[in-house]
């Protein structure tokens, strides 16, 4: 499940630690966080799922929940291997995901 749909208070703090209050299967809120340097990085100046360190050579990270549906999209510049940086962002619900209150990775 997204874990988006099933959470409250979504953030992302110093550009790669993700925390919410995510709900677990009884529905209690429970306060959880998830460092997204262990799963994302930069790969030639694009995300990439299933690596790690992105933030290391990123620039201006921001986090937004976007549309009707609050779609939670990270923002960044990342440096390419030419040393160029570029706007790019990623849909942080297409691979992480709230498993009985936690934090996980598709």
């Amino acid at each position: 499940m997204s874990f988006h749909a099933s959470a409250e208070h979504i953030r992302v703090d110093d550009g790669h630690i993700l925390r919410a209050v995510l709900h677990n299967s009884s529905g209690e809120a429970v306060e959880a966080e998830f460092d997204l340097n262990t799963v994302l990085g930069n790969n030639d100046g694009n995300f990439e799922w299933g690596a790690a360190d992105f933030a290391g050579s990123a620039e201006n990270i921001t986090f937004t929940l976007e549309g009707g549906d609050g779609v939670p999209i990270l923002r960044a510049e990342l440096r390419n291997a030419a040393g160029e940086l570029g706007h790019r962002d990623i849909n942080l619900a297409e691979r992480i995901g709230n498993n009985d209150g936690q934090f996980y990775f598709e």
